[in-house]
């Protein structure tokens, strides 16, 4: 009985070892384009954008207060992708120049007061009913 579970469970590996081992040897489509001249001249100023913000002094001193090595990560910026160095370059451009919006700021901390009070935790705003 104990030699049959054992033959039954190494057949049923070498069974699933099998089907792996085909599946894996079945080609992936793929798909190559050419890309216009003007997308990889903008990805390169981007790449280089990229490197020369990683080269300014408050960005490096930024980098090692949070505990990361301005070479890793520089060099982990030229092993990106073209994709990801696009994604990288518009959340860089979207950023605010001064950090933080101050308004929005205002807006998110009113916005939690009126609903402390609306819950009857705080009473900062007048025209609340509770």
């Amino acid at each position: 009985m104990r030699k049959s579970r054992s033959l039954n469970a190494t057949r049923g590996v070498a069974a699933a070892v099998a089907v792996s081992l085909t599946l894996g040897t079945i080609p992936m489509p793929t798909q190559a384009q050419m890309i216009p001249t003007e997308r990889a001249v903008s990805v390169s100023e981007q790449r280089e954008q990229i490197q020369q913000l990683l080269a300014r002094a408050d960005v490096v001193q930024q980098l090692e207060a949070l505990g990361v090595d301005p070479g890793v990560a520089k060099d982990r910026v030229a092993a990106l992708s073209d994709s990801q160095i696009e994604q990288l370059a518009a959340g860089i451009d979207g950023l605010p120049a001064g950090g933080i919006n101050v308004l929005a700021a205002v807006l998110i901390v009113a916005l939690v007061l009126l609903i402390t009070d609306l819950l009857g935790v705080t009473t900062v705003y007048p025209f609340v009913r509770r």
